[in-house]
């Protein structure tokens, strides 16, 4: 079987210009969206994010604010600040960047964001109101991941489908979602028994458990739609390997950069036994951005009754 990929890319795209156009919209109302996000500490990775949330942010015609602090910053700090935007009629949307630096409770912080303004859907008031289906912005790659199959024309009604992992950030929100959608679910996790015996009874495979390329045939049932969430750094030639085999290309990337990406599932079995599938990356790494962007535009919309 040769599968077929499910392009992120090209719906996060569609997504983004959905919301450009909605934001001039508001805008020409007098109402720019605001984004504001708090970045503490150093983290490469969240360097990364963030610039490319601010990019977003821009092309859509969101006004972006990013505040950063040295990983020497203290809570009292952080909680002064959001306190701040919360109070600031112009922010209709707060993001803090995750991980947090040492010391720092992400919980005490994350629950300081006025639930109004809870752009990523983690404030214990949203979570509450998404798991009782009622109104709530719902985490950025959940959100994503069911944009993505609705527009694919992925069916959910009845189907059986497994999430692997249980995070607050994607497995739990994405379980509830399917849910909603009325697909059967079921969430495995490492302590699981029998886990790939589990997961190969999935019509539809949603991995989420932030190990590379740890989801691998013997995982995915024939011609299951798999979703891959995670993305993950290999940085040996061992790892490249094991992940693509033979593949003189990703070989000679791998020399030159140092590193690759893959996702949870193994990025050769996946294309020889599942029917639709996202790659990494290009599949839901653009969907959460997309997702963020479309999130403040809600916000916006619900906080000024537009």
């Amino acid at each position: 079987m040769t599968a077929t990929i499910l392009d992120g890319a090209r719906v996060a795209a569609d997504i983004r210009r959905e919301t450009a156009e909605a934001a001039s919209e508001l805008a020409a109302r007098g109402a720019v969206p605001g984004l504001a996000v708090i970045l503490a500490g150093d983290d490469p990775a969240s360097q990364v994010y963030v610039r490319n949330k601010e990019k977003g942010a821009r092309e859509a015609g969101i006004r972006a604010q990013t505040l950063r602090f040295p990983a020497t910053v203290t809570e009292a700090m952080l909680l002064a600040e959001i306190g701040r935007l919360n109070a600031d009629p112009e922010v209709d949307a707060i993001l803090v960047q995750l991980p947090l630096p040492a010391g720092i409770g992400s919980s005490r912080i994350l629950e300081a964001v006025d639930p109004a303004k809870d752009v990523d859907g983690f404030h214990p008031f949203n979570v509450g109101r998404l798991v009782q289906g009622k109104p709530a912005p719902v985490p950025c790659t959940p959100a994503g991941v069911m944009e993505l199959l609705r527009r694919e024309n992925v069916p959910l009604r009845g189907t059986r489908a497994v999430v692997l992992g249980r995070s607050d950030i994607v497995g739990k929100p994405m379980a509830t979602l399917l849910t909603k959608a009325d697909a059967t679910v079921t969430v495995a996790h490492s302590k699981t028994r029998d886990l790939p015996a589990l997961c190969r009874e999935a019509d539809l495979l949603v991995a989420a458990i932030g190990r590379p390329a740890f989801v691998t045939a013997d995982f995915i049932r024939e011609g299951a739609v798999v979703v891959d969430v995670g993305i993950n750094r290999i940085d040996t030639a061992e790892e490249v390997a094991r992940c693509f085999p033979g593949n003189e290309a990703k070989a000679a990337a791998f020399a030159a950069k140092g590193s690759l990406l893959v996702g949870d599932v193994h990025p050769v079995d996946v294309t020889e036994r599942a029917s639709r599938y996202t790659p990494v990356p290009g599949g839901v790494g653009p969907l959460t951005i997309a997702r963020l962007l479309a999130n403040t535009l809600d916000l916006c919309r619900a906080r000024r009754r537009l």
